[in-house]
């Protein structure tokens, strides 16, 4: 007695680019495909249907999200765009108008919708018994994970463009990122990276309402959400942070070993003409003032951060006052840290630069001024390179030395772990 096969199940190639909160985005579409019954593919021939998430932060950003779209229809030839290049749809199809659908970030049930109609889902599965991990799909190694807990910015940075394509701060339920931040450790996580484009605005936009996690009340507000997570018995490492006056709350958590002593503050520059200029609060001295008294509170404290430079305007005394602020900033810890500390610069091989060093701190400028950088802040570890051309942004850092094409594709492999 013969027996009917049963039918596959549609296959998606999906390839991720752009920073973290992409990277969540990504593993959220993938969740609710393979909750439909879709695989998750790792090559562009295995693939029914290929989304690219793409990245449309700044010039080089965009460019590298065209070819891979470029690649992916060769390669496949039928393309799904999603992301924040997304909103450039007339750009996108202007390049390659043969992509099937084009929609903006955080659109999930649109993109799930244009897989639907360029691969339809088996009519014979049944989401129940689908094995998806309760933590979801995640890109991530097993030991750590991306924890997003909002959305948009309320900021209008001059020279940033996320609040026009992820539009104003929209924070996610406390009571929903614990779940998921407790499901994740479940799961096996280790760490947990919290992000957001501005992470220390989390609750502004719902007056800091209380919800309930655990049937305990817990404010929407990043003071009381460090709390909750420090007793998951994992690292909790705060990335994204803006430095408002109530950051100052989460040093004593750091010194009392609740949360990892890290923070990632993008300060942009130090001269307050520049900072005016970019749209940023002009307040450096009262910086360095609290950098001070955050190490005295926890000297093991280190700060990440990132910094423009070759800004429209900027003259050779601002940027000579922005090395003269990383240097005091660094002052209050050079005795602390070794020579063994001093970080590396990501540059790249073709910049001529001269270096100027301090004790725990590596700055490097080029001999034209359009093509300035800056490395490292007011710590010992590794800081972005950006340097200003015209007036867009142009990433200077490479973060992987691996070939794109070996990480592009999401396997379901990767994936389940």
């Amino acid at each position: 007695m013969s027996t009917t096969p049963a039918p596959a199940n549609p296959k998606v190639g999906f390839v991720s680019l752009g920073c973290p909160k992409a990277l969540v985005d990504s593993e959220r579409i993938l969740t609710q495909l393979r909750m439909e019954g879709y695989d998750v593919v790792s090559t562009y021939e295995d693939a029914d249907v290929v989304v690219v998430n793409t990245c449309g932060f700044i010039d080089s950003a965009k460019a590298e999200s065209l070819e891979v779209i470029g690649e992916a229809i060769k390669e496949n030839g039928k393309v799904i765009v999603t992301g924040c290049m997304g909103v450039e749809e007339g750009n996108i199809r202007k390049v390659h108008p043969s992509v099937l659908a084009v929609t903006g970030p955080q659109q999930y049930e649109q993109v799930v919708n244009a897989v639907h109609d360029a691969v339809p889902p088996r009519q014979d599965h049944n989401p129940l018994i689908d094995l998806v991990p309760p933590q979801g799909i995640k890109l991530t190694p097993r030991h750590y994970a991306y924890l997003k807990i909002s959305e948009g910015c309320n900021h209008s940075c001059s020279f940033c463009i996320i609040p026009s394509m992820r539009g104003k701060l929209v924070s996610r339920p406390v009571g929903d990122v614990l779940d998921e931040a407790q499901r994740l450790v479940k799961a096996g996580v280790k760490e947990l990276l919290v992000i957001s484009q501005d992470t220390s605005a989390y609750g502004v936009d719902v007056k800091y309402r209380t919800g309930f996690w655990n049937g305990a009340p817990v404010k929407t507000r990043m003071t009381e959400l460090c709390e909750a997570l420090s007793t998951l018995g994992v690292w909790v490492r705060l990335h994204y942070v803006y430095p408002y006056p109530h950051v100052d709350e989460l040093i004593p958590l750091m010194a009392a070993g609740k949360i990892l002593p890290y923070l990632d503050i993008p300060f942009q520059h130090a001269s307050p003409k520049v900072l005016k200029a970019m749209k940023r609060p002009a307040f450096e001295d009262k910086t360095l003032a609290r950098i001070k008294n955050w190490r005295e509170i926890c000297p093991d404290l280190i700060i990440r951060s990132t910094f423009i430079v070759g800004f429209p305007g900027e003259t050779e005394e601002d940027f000579q006052y922005l090395l003269n602020w990383l240097t005091e900033a660094q002052a209050a810890s050079s005795t602390r840290r070794s020579k063994a500390h001093r970080p590396t610069c990501w540059t790249r091989p073709s910049c001529r630069t001269t270096s100027s060093k301090t004790a725990g701190t590596a700055l490097w400028r080029t001999s034209k001024p359009s093509a300035r950088h800056v490395c490292k802040c007011a710590s010992a570890v590794k800081s972005k390179c950006w340097s200003m051309k015209s007036t867009s942004k142009a990433r200077l850092a490479a973060a992987s030395s691996m070939p794109r094409k070996s990480t592009a594709m999401c396997s379901s492999t990767t994936a389940a772990t």
